[in-house]
């Protein structure tokens, strides 16, 4: 009698069990049990083709599903054959400057974009802008436009920071390393003399002058005994001394 009850409770409890579960499936018809997507340990760290493959290698074509999850918004193509995982699925937002680092490289993040971020111009920079070892290009994708201007090697080594933000590194030119970028690309700066270079930070890119107080010389001495534009930068030096 006394095993009867106990297999009559335990019955009614798995009813039970059963039929709520049932209920809660009638009220939201649309739910589906999943495993944990494989994409979130991913994190928000670019990666290639093959390693996102990797996850899937179970199925017959690994490369039509990475092609869904692209279609589906869960992948984002920085390139052919780099993606980056949409911040809905890895709960990471993207940081656009790793993706730089990424998409082309060696490259650091500098120019009107690094100066814009550093909050010493105030103009919005609709291009990410970077400097790299290899040949000037350009790439578009969903996340907007990314350029690389080429510098040799003995100037690109100069000025490099690794930045942090949300537990993630990348490579940025430092302010001062940014400013001669900026210079060393910008050609609607013909002239060699101090005045027209004050009148070019002051008004052509509106810089904020008394950051100038700050900065290390010894990134700009660097810079301007790599050749390029060396007057211009020698007189970026006496500006800032004067300061």
């Amino acid at each position: 009698m006394f095993y009867q009850k106990n297999y009559e409770i335990s019955h009614r409890k798995q009813d039970f069990s059963l039929f709520s579960v049932q209920f809660f499936v009638t009220l939201h018809p649309n739910i589906k049990f999943m495993k944990k997507n494989p994409l979130i340990q991913l994190g928000n760290v670019p990666v290639q083709t093959g390693t996102i493959a990797a996850y899937f290698d179970y199925l017959s074509s690994p490369s039509e599903k990475i092609r869904t999850l692209e279609k589906d918004g869960q992948l984002i193509r920085l390139k052919r054959g780099l993606y980056v995982v949409s911040d809905e699925v890895s709960q990471k937002p993207i940081n656009v400057r790793l993706c730089a680092n990424h998409i082309y490289g060696p490259s650091y993040v500098s120019l009107q974009w690094a100066l814009r971020w550093y909050g010493l111009i105030p103009e919005r920079v609709f291009s990410m802008t970077s400097i790299t070892t290899k040949r000037t290009r350009m790439f578009e994708n969903s996340l907007g436009r990314f350029t690389y201007f080429q510098v040799k090697p003995d100037y690109f080594s100069i000025g490099i920071k690794s930045v942090e933000e949300n537990g993630v590194y990348c490579l940025m030119g430092s302010p001062e390393k940014a400013l001669c970028d900026t210079i060393l690309y910008d050609s609607y700066l013909p002239s060699q003399s101090v005045k027209r270079l004050e009148q070019y930070l002051e008004e052509d890119i509106r810089f904020d002058m008394d950051a100038l107080s700050d900065f290390d010389v010894s990134i700009i001495e660097a810079c301007a005994q790599t050749g390029r534009k060396e007057q211009i930068l020698n007189n970026l030096i006496k500006i800032i001394k004067k300061i």
